[in-house]
C-alpha cells in the first residue's frame, strides 16, 4: 500500500498552540505530514524563513510526532505539494472568515491538480481565537501571549520585539 503524504502549509510566524492542534491531528490521518513553512508576500513577517524553519522544527520535536517533518518552501502550494508526492493538503478552520478563503483555495487547488484533496480540521473550540497576526500584535504592545504559543515561542517572539522595537522584515 502506497504511503498517505500530506502537506500542512503555513507561515507559522510564529507558530502558535492552534497550529499545534492541527498538527497533531493532521498528523494521525497521514503516513507522513510535512510541515511546510513558506512565505506570504501579504502578511508583515517577524521572523526570517529560517528562523520560522527553526522555531517550527524545534516545536514539532516537542511533540514527540515520527511522522511530521518541516520543509521550506516559496512556490505554488501545489508544485510543492506535487514535490513532496502529497495527495492531501491539511488546513485548519478558525471561524466562518477561515472557511470562506480556505473554500476558495481549495476550489482553486482541485483545479490545479484534481489528485490532491484538501481536508479540513476544526480549530479546538479553546484555541479557535488564535491567529499568529494577533499574537504578534499583543506581543507588540507588551501583552501577555503565554495563552497563545509555547513557552519557547513566547520567549522568543518577545526577544525578537526586543530587539528589532518593531515587526521585523527580511
Amino acid at each position: 500500500m502506497a504511503q498517505r503524504i500530506g502537506v500542512y502549509p503555513g507561515t507559522f510566524d510564529p507558530i502558535t498552540l492552534g497550529h499545534a492542534d492541527i498538527i497533531r491531528r493532521g498528523a494521525k490521518l497521514v503516513d507522513r505530514l510535512i510541515l511546510g513553512v513558506t512565505t506570504n508576500p501579504s502578511k508583515d513577517p517577524l521572523f526570517t524563513p529560517q528562523e520560522r524553519l527553526e522555531m517550527v522544527a524545534r516545536e514539532v520535536k516537542l511533540l514527540g510526532l515520527d511522522n511530521v517533518e518541516v520543509v521550506g518552501f516559496n512556490a505554488l502550494l501545489m508544485k510543492f505539494a506535487e514535490k513532496q508526492g502529497a495527495t492531501v493538503i491539511v488546513r485548519g478552520l478558525r471561524a466562518v472568515a477561515d472557511f470562506e478563503y480556505e473554500f476558495q483555495m481549495a476550489g482553486m487547488n482541485q483545479q490545479l491538480n484534481p489528485g490532491i484533496e484538501t481536508v479540513f480540521l476544526m480549530a479546538d473550540v479553546g484555541l479557535q481565537p488564535i491567529a499568529s497576526k494577533l499574537v504578534k500584535e499583543i506581543a507588540l504592545f507588551g501583552g501577555d501571549i503565554s495563552k497563545f504559543v509555547s513557552p519557547t515561542v513566547r520567549d522568543q517572539v518577545v526577544a525578537q520585539i526586543a530587539k528589532t522595537g518593531t515587526r521585523g522584515d527580511y
